[in-house]
């Protein structure tokens, strides 16, 4: 078996990408998985929409409010020490109640994010 390095990251030096005026996010990338730090400013709402890639969203600050399915069938709070699973393929919309850092991980990487084509966080 061939050697596979390994990589060392640090939250602080990692690039902040300004995705729109009220969220901010700096990621890091393996070849089956993605870490996300998402930093999202009271008010901030992310879309209803949906990717193939399963999600785990860890909230260490602040809260999240979610709409789960299409029409926002569900809706519950997620806060800081709590985690929200979202299978692939699952609608779900979300509003920062408050200033939130959130932890997400994606299997697959966010192909989209990666190439910026999120357009619709970029409002």
């Amino acid at each position: 078996m061939a050697d596979r390095a390994v990589t060392f990251y640090r939250w602080k030096d990692m690039p902040l990408e300004t995705v729109s005026p009220l969220l901010d996010r700096r990621l890091v990338t393996g070849d089956r998985m993605m870490l996300a730090h998402v930093y999202l400013k009271k008010g901030c709402i992310v879309p209803t929409h949906q990717h193939e890639n399963e999600q785990l969203t860890y909230i260490l600050e602040g809260a999240l409010h979610f709409w789960i399915g299409e029409h926002g069938e569900q809706e519950l709070t997620v806060r800081a020490g709590e985690v929200l699973h979202i299978p692939s393929m699952v609608w779900h919309k979300a509003e920062a109640l408050e200033d939130t850092l959130d932890v997400d991980i994606f299997d697959p990487p966010r192909a989209d994010w990666l190439a910026k084509t999120d357009d619709y966080l970029r409002k």
